[in-house]
């Protein structure tokens, strides 16, 4: 098949090009820089330097990929996520404007199924792990809604976007290379020095998944029924489990421990919500029709070695 991907220098984008190419696919990664293009090229795919926002250049480099499907990965995320706040309006324009501008190319041009990004994490509230059935949490506190918002209107577009097959990968949190949540990644630093709290009970349940196995159901959905599917590990935890085994895996301090009325007036409605509120994902679906078989998460399986 010929596939074009954009956000191919991306966390997710890196191994799934890899994936794709092993599965003999014909692969055009779309990338902003030069030094990107060099890394698709080196890697074996063709590379596409283009800007997103720019429709006109999106759609050149589309047309010239001949591509039967369309894989959006695009993000602007920071590499610490200390600095996620300042980066979020620039992220949901590139989602939602430039995405768009992909998705109205990818209509136009012909192309047959687009699959998009979504989140397997911010999940309407409730009992229980959610499934596929479950909306987003666009009632839940100011950030998670607005990014909860986002995702809902990339999944609308998308769903919406007949006669063009689509399919949305609702992916838990990365961790693995080139991810915060990797030995060297922005969040092993942030629980390093302790700035990562247990809020109150820590009840959050926080959905998984390594990057290379969320690669690999990119790769399962190209040819799966079009739909939504939640692309997580078999281990959604609360963060008073995960966090402290994360912190052993790295050999940090246990994160320390403040109350909800604490973490609110220190850092925000939105860091009580992560920290107590979110709901756990159901993987079944995946399962079941991606042949999805996610390895355990890391640092819990360390742990009971």
């Amino acid at each position: 098949m010929k596939i074009f991907v954009a956000g191919a220098s991306g966390a997710i984008g890196q191994p799934l090009i890899a994936e794709l190419l092993r599965h003999g696919h014909t692969v055009t990664g779309m990338t902003q820089s030069e030094a990107g293009a060099k890394r698709l090229i080196e890697q074996g795919a063709n590379a596409e330097v283009a800007n997103a926002l720019d429709v006109s250049s999106v759609e050149s480099a589309l047309r010239r990929s001949q591509a039967e499907v369309v894989i959006d990965e695009l993000t602007a995320l920071p590499k610490n996520p200390a600095d996620l706040p300042a980066a979020l309006p620039g992220d949901r324009r590139l989602r939602l404007e430039g995405g768009g501008n992909l998705h109205r190319a990818a209509v136009k041009i012909g192309v047959r199924r687009y699959v998009q990004q979504s989140s397997g994490f911010f999940l309407k509230a409730g009992s229980g792990l959610a499934d596929e059935s479950v909306g987003l949490a666009v009632d839940a506190s100011p950030g998670v809604a607005a990014n909860a918002q986002t995702y809902t209107e990339l999944e609308g577009r998308m769903l919406n976007s007949s006669p063009m097959e689509g399919v949305s990968l609702r992916y838990g949190f990365f961790y693995g290379p080139n991810t915060w949540y990797h030995p060297d990644g922005g969040s092993a630093d942030q629980v390093r020095q302790q700035q990562v709290p247990i809020i109150g009970e820590g009840q959050g349940v926080w959905s998984w998944v390594h990057i290379e196995d969320a690669a690999l159901a990119t790769v399962a959905a190209l040819t799966a029924e079009p739909g939504i599917y939640i692309v997580v590990d078999d281990d959604p935890s609360p963060v008073s489990r995960w966090l402290p085994a994360f912190a052993r895996s790295l050999a940090a301090p246990p994160p320390p421990r403040i109350s909800e009325e604490a973490a609110r007036a220190s850092a925000g409605e939105d860091a009580v919500y992560y920290g107590t509120k979110l709901r756990g994902a159901s993987n079944g679906k995946a399962k079941r029709v991606l042949n999805f078989r996610p390895r355990r998460l890391e640092w819990l399986k360390d742990q009971e070695q």
